[in-house]
Order: C-alpha cells, then structure tokens, then sequence
C-alpha cells in the first residue's frame, strides 16, 4: 500500500478520572510517522514478512475515529516496504483459528512463501475454551514455533496486553500465564519479542473494540509502532540478515 497515513486531531473518551487526551494523532507519544517508521526499518535485513496465526494476525477490530483503517501487520508491511521497495508479504492470519488450526493449514502458504522474518501470534482461542489447559497451549506454540523456525525464517512475537474487564476480567490469570508461556517461547526460539501485557496504551478507552476482544485500529497503530522499534532494535542480532 502507498496511502498516507494520514490521522486528524480530535477527544478520545477516557477512563473515570483520567484527564482527557487530544493526541489522537501523530503527537500521540506511542504512534510513528511514516516518515520515522521509514528510517527505523531502514537498516532491517528482512524482506519476506509473513504473519500466521489467530484474528490477532488477521488484524480484525473496528474502525477509530481520526485513524486509517489499516491492521497492524498491513501498516507493518508497508513501512517496510517503504524502506526496501523489494519486500514481499504474505498474511494468512484467519479468525477462530486455534494454534493446531495454524499449524495445519497456514504453514504450506508459509513454506511456498520462503519468508526471512515470520510473526507468529496465535492461542488465545484455545485459552477461550472452558476445558483450556496452558500447559498444552505452551507446548502446541512450541511446536508451531520450532516448524516456523525450520524455514530459517526469524520469528517476531508478542504479549497480549492486560486489558482483562469486566465479564472478561474471570479469564485475566489464565492470560497472564500465556503471557510467560510467550516469554518462554520466545526465549527458546530466539524470536523478536514485543511486550504489550504492561503497555500503557492498554488502558485507554480506545484500546479495544466493541467485543472487548479485539483491538481498535487505534490499538493496532500503536502495536505496529511497537513492533516497527523492535524490529530496529534486533535488525544486527542472531539471524539479522542470514
């Protein structure tokens, strides 16, 4: 995509007692310029992005009044297209998928891809069961990981945020365990991790859509940004550039 991104000014509505916020746009303190994005993925070695996994992945959440309408892992693309004109990207992130769901029907697009760098974000449908048992989920992310990493792609991930109210609020400490699971994970398969579980943006009103669930594109702006300094950061470690 080539489209500015272009975000106005405006009031979001904010918590009881919060003051209230005016930055919906680029002096939004958590938010990139193409402009900076651009730079920051300059020195990136990357240049097949593929993301697999849940409706995190696919980028599903409703509109943000002021923001384009563009998912995390699209505006993700196209500042690193921006950067290197030559990336391709391929996204076969599907809503409701579970992680063994992932592993059966995303990684044969992922293996024709021939990716470098593959974000992989996947679990909470499995954490929604009733029956949900972390231990398991760990150990299928694990699996989904180490078939990931066998394309030598290196692998990018990230925490859910902490963003548990209301009738949700129940499910919190089983996410906060996935949290570790994540850090686990990440750790064992030398993946990029961005932390988003004790991110201040979490607590804004704007966070999360209407379901409760998903992130707004605001929310999605914000992780892109994240994941753009992340990026930058571990562009000279392990498997940068292999």
């Amino acid at each position: 995509m080539s489209t500015p991104d272009i975000r106005t000014g405006g009031t979001l509505a904010t918590r009881p007692g919060d003051p209230p916020r005016t930055h919906i746009g680029l002096d939004d303190p958590y938010l990139l310029s193409d402009a900076t994005a651009r730079e920051l993925l300059a020195v990136t070695p990357w240049r097949r992005f593929a993301v697999v996994g849940d409706s995190t992945a696919a980028g599903t959440g409703d509109s943000s009044p002021g923001y384009e309408r563009l998912p995390w892992p699209d505006r993700l693309a196209r500042w690193l297209r921006a950067a290197h004109p030559d990336t391709d990207y391929l996204n076969t992130g599907r809503m409701g998928a579970t992680i063994p769901e992932v592993r059966a029907e995303q990684l044969a697009a992922l293996g024709d891809f021939r990716p470098d760098l593959v974000h992989v974000t996947c679990g909470g449908n499995d954490l929604m069961r009733r029956d949900a048992d972390i231990v398991a989920v760990e150990r299928d992310l694990d699996a989904l990981c180490e078939r990931v990493a066998a394309t030598g792609a290196r692998l990018s991930m990230f925490t859910l945020a902490d963003a548990f109210t209301g009738p949700l609020l129940p499910l919190r400490p089983r996410f906060a365990a996935f949290a570790e699971s994540v850090r686990r994970v990440a750790a064992r398969h030398d993946a990029i991790l961005t932390e988003f579980w004790s991110h201040p943006a979490r607590l804004r009103q704007d966070w999360l859509s209407a379901d409760h669930i998903h992130l707004t594109m605001a929310g999605q702006a914000v992780v892109a940004a994240e994941l753009a300094k992340s990026l930058a950061r571990h562009a000279d470690s392990r498997h940068g550039g292999e």
